[in-house]
């Protein structure tokens, strides 16, 4: 489109020539007539105290319109006359002014995007992007490390860094990126250095146990070591109940007012007595934990609860997109996939929910409903054969505060109680989760969105809402579950 701005601009000049053929051939043109002509111009009115001279003396018309003062060929498709009547002086060069400035920014950006047509490659145009356009650069650490040098020899220049989850970085990945470009004199010239995470959450991923003790952070050694720091003291993510699971890990955590304000986070969850709930869940079909191949821990009676939850909620009305099933393992993941992919997947009444993950891998993102399956898998995975016995890496709480703190509206914990009712590290998450009993409570004949407020014991609103949710059902297992789902699939159906 420039390139045709240029070509109209030599015709109406009388000018022959492919001069908008390409950025080179516009910026020659430019330089050998436009640039000259406009000295001219400047030249010839320098001392001129008439406006008529300065319109007669501007030069980008074609010369069939020489005699006609008040139209110009280039600029005839403005909206008004580029010179009117009645013009003073002043005012007639600082309309002159202003065409050529016009003309210069066209030349100006083709000048900018001729190295377009030099770079044939996409990588030489994205490098030259990089190192002469680009204000803002997003790469990960891992890219970082793995382009160093092809970056460090581009000549890059930046002079902040912003590190998001820096808290899941080891420290020599975060200084990775500080040393992206080479020094002035010696001199760094980075400026400023902003790390934006959460220390309470996962740490970095250590796959190797030798280098296990490097698992600390830059962001969590600066904390220790006093370093100021501003920590957010304000949700408005979770209901104030949901909240309440990993509020004790935070200094002073509050709501914001939009959690007693907004009708989403005073209205229950339908067809949910509780808006969150540890669902105790015992062997199913004589089993536990299996172990399928090796470190590819599953659940089936787990995976068939959580799948079961997914469905009532869509019988009921939910939207997929918004429900969310997160496990603590890979392989529980594997099989609640496979069990989606031959319950739901294809089935017209339910679909696939928005994600299946694991809680390392959610961490930054969130959902309205969550329904996690810790289940045997939470019987040790890393480092034991007889994982039945002990919780091993969930005795972290940090990754009880990542899982816990994914959910907006509705949390439904799956999993087996009497092995973590014994563990002291999660011992006040556990208090709470608990508190509602371990059998997973419905409210038959609501559909989505209900109606009926959420208690006051699951809200900070300043209205006091007594709990009335009528008829109870209180799912005693797996094929409890299993056989009410069914039965509400086929009333659907008919």
């Amino acid at each position: 489109m420039l390139l045709a701005e240029v070509d109209r601009l030599s015709a109406s000049l009388g000018v022959p020539g492919a001069h908008g053929n390409s950025c080179e051939t516009a910026g020659y043109f430019n330089s050998v007539y436009i640039r000259p002509m406009w000295k001219t111009f400047e030249s010839g009115i320098a001392e001129s105290k008439n406006s008529e001279d300065i319109v007669k003396a501007f030069p980008f018309r074609t010369p069939r319109s020489f005699l006609n003062l008040t139209i110009d060929a280039f600029f005839s498709n403005a909206p008004q006359p580029v010179f009117p009547p009645d013009l003073d002086v002043a005012r007639a060069k600082s309309i002159a002014e202003g065409c050529h400035n016009h003309l210069q920014k066209i030349f100006k950006e083709l000048e900018d995007v001729r190295p377009f047509e030099l770079l044939r490659t996409s990588r030489d145009r994205s490098n030259y992007l990089l190192t002469q356009e680009a204000r803002i650069i997003a790469l990960t650490s891992t890219y970082a490390a793995i382009k160093h040098r092809e970056i460090l020899d581009l000549g890059f220049k930046y002079d902040n860094v912003v590190m998001e989850e820096a808290a899941q970085i080891t420290e020599i990945e975060s200084f990775i990126p500080l040393t992206l470009q080479k020094g002035v004199e010696g001199d760094n010239p980075l400026q400023r250095i902003v790390l934006i995470g959460d220390h309470y959450q996962n740490p970095p991923v250590i796959q190797n146990a030798a280098l296990k003790q490097m698992e600390q952070s830059l962001f969590t050694r600066l904390v220790r070591l006093g370093v100021p720091a501003v920590q957010l003291d304000a949700q408005g993510r979770a209901r104030a109940s949901i909240a309440d699971l990993y509020r004790w890990r935070y200094k002073a955590l509050h709501d914001l007012p939009l959690v007693s304000e907004l009708d989403v986070y005073l209205t229950a969850n339908a067809g949910f007595r509780y808006p969150f709930q540890f669902i105790n869940v015992e062997d199913f079909a004589g089993q536990g934990e299996t172990q399928p191949n090796p470190h590819f821990v599953q659940n089936l009676g787990e995976a068939e609860y959580a799948v079961a939850i997914y469905q009532y909620m869509r019988l009921l009305g939910y939207p997929a997109e918004k429900i969310s099933i997160m496990t603590t393992y890979a392989g529980q993941r594997a099989l609640i996939r496979d069990v989606l992919d031959e319950r739901c997947t294809n089935h017209p009444l339910f679909g696939p929910p928005a994600t299946v993950t694991t809680v390392d891998k959610y961490q930054g993102d969130q959902n309205d409903c969550m329904s996690f399956w810790w289940g045997v898998a939470n019987l040790d995975i890393i480092l034991s054969l007889v994982r039945s016995k002990n919780i091993g890496y969930l005795r972290d709480i940090r990754r009880w505060v990542v899982a816990l703190s994914r959910a907006r509206l509705g949390l439904y914990v799956v999993g087996r109680r009497n092995l973590f009712e014994s563990c002291a590290e999660i011992e006040q998450t556990w208090k709470k989760l608990i508190a509602n009993g371990d059998q997973l409570e419905l409210v038959p004949g609501e559909t989505w969105p209900a109606t009926r407020k959420v208690s006051s014991k699951f809200s900070n609103a300043d209205d006091k809402v007594e709990e009335d949710v009528g008829e109870v059902m209180a799912i005693e297992g797996v094929e409890h579950i299993g056989k009410h789902v069914f039965a509400m699939i086929q009333k659907a159906l008919e």
